[in-house]
This record gives structure tokens, C-alpha cells and sequence, in this order.
């Protein structure tokens, strides 16, 4: 599962690293506390690579208001392409989700949750496989994405049983549909020494914290 990220790269340093044109209602980055429902950066490549805006909370087509039914902030890889809600945008609608790191939640002895943040070893920049689609109608259209997830292994299995689908530069095209068929194969898990994480401080548990300390190693 990712139910919450850290998006510090700049949009200048995103273009760059897509050759994607950028949308001009970006998000504001560094930001250290992503939350579902909010605006993220995602790449796009219907005729060219875009680097655009959208909700993160993908809504099906029959929901009539963004909270008619369950709110899809990930999609399962292993599902995807059966789920209604899902299998067309698999197959026509796949993006690229740039971040820096994402938090994930493990439980203490009294069940407190301990907040960890788990980034790319080699301080890379994080690239999500995501699905995404149009929800609504003219002035009140809305783009939507959900973060693609697959059955965690190595390390990152200790803390949650879930993990994003990665995908790696050589990958980019694929998984976007630019070289034809074949995406189905990135949907795996990251090698076991692809992540690292730590512990940080139990202040990322509220979803109004803000800034760098909450990334930060936290012993306790």
C-alpha cells in the first residue's frame, strides 16, 4: 500500500527527467506530506509526454460525486486488469508517478502506530507505476490517478505486506505504452535491495504536518 508520499524534486527537475512538457497547475514542491485527495505530479503520454496535475483518489466512471464509494488512492497489480473500476485505464490510460519517498505504518506492542519513510537506496528519484482517468464532465472534469501496487518481498515485506510497482527509466516507455505491448511484466515488486527506510517521527501520523523534519530519522 502507499497512502502517503514526500515529493521534493522540483517540476523543472521532473520535466528533465521525463522530457515531458509541463502542465502550468503543478503542484508546489518540496512537500513532505502528500496525502490522498490532494493534487500530485503525474506523467502522462497520450500524444506526447505531459507532466501534469491530478487528484490522487481514482473515481470510477458511475460514481456520481468524488465520494460516492470507496476512496482508490492505490490498484491492485494482481486484480487490475479484471476490477471494473480499473481494467480500461490498465489498458489505455497507465502513467508514470514521480516522487521522492513514500510513508508506511507499523504497530507497536500497545498498537501505536510508528511511522516509517522508505526511499530509493541510492537517493534516486521514485518513479510509481499509476492508472489514471477523467471522472465528470466539462467544467467539472476531473483527472484521477491511483498509485499501482503489488505483494511486497525483502526487506520492506517486515513493514507492510504491500509496496508500490516501481518503474526504472530504461521502463519508462513501456509502462506508458510509447513501445507497445508488454507493461504487464513491470508489475512485480522492486528488488529486495532497490529500498531503504527508517523510522520517523510519530508528527507524520497528521495529515496538517508539514516540512523536512518529518523525514527525518527518528530513534523511539
Amino acid at each position: 500500500m502507499c497512502g502517503r508520499m514526500a515529493t521534493l524534486l522540483p517540476p523543472q527537475a521532473m520535466v528533465q527527467l521525463f522530457d515531458a512538457m509541463p502542465a502550468n497547475d503543478l503542484p508546489v514542491t518540496p512537500n513532505f506530506n502528500v496525502c490522498p485527495t490532494t493534487q500530485i505530479h503525474v506523467v502522462t503520454a497520450t500524444d506526447q509526454r505531459r507532466l501534469v496535475s491530478m487528484r490522487w483518489g481514482f473515481l470510477p466512471h458511475w460514481y456520481k460525486a468524488p465520494n460516492d464509494g470507496p476512496l482508490l488512492i492505490n490498484a491492485r497489480a494482481e486484480t487490475i486488469a479484471q476490477k471494473p473500476a480499473f481494467r480500461a485505464a490498465c489498458r489505455e490510460r497507465r502513467c508514470l508517478i514521480p516522487t521522492t519517498g513514500f510513508y508506511e505504518w507499523t504497530k507497536d506492542a500497545d498498537g501505536a502506530r510508528l511511522p516509517w519513510y522508505v526511499t530509493p537506496a541510492d537517493d534516486a528519484p521514485m518513479v510509481m507505476a499509476g492508472i489514471w482517468q477523467t471522472w465528470g464532465h466539462g467544467e467539472d472534469a476531473v483527472n484521477t490517478c491511483a498509485v499501482v501496487t503489488t505483494q511486497a518481498s525483502g526487506p520492506m515485506a517486515d513493514i507492510h505486506h504491500r509496496v508500490p510497482v516501481m518503474i526504472m527509466p530504461d521502463q519508462f516507455g513501456l509502462w506508458l505504452g510509447e513501445q507497445g505491448k508488454g507493461a504487464a511484466r513491470l508489475m512485480h515488486a522492486p528488488d529486495d535491495d532497490y529500498l531503504k527506510m527508517h523510522r520517523v517521527s510519530r508528527d507524520v501520523n497528521s495529515n496538517r504536518a508539514e516540512g523536512p523534519d518529518l523525514i527525518e530519522p527518528f530513534e523511539g
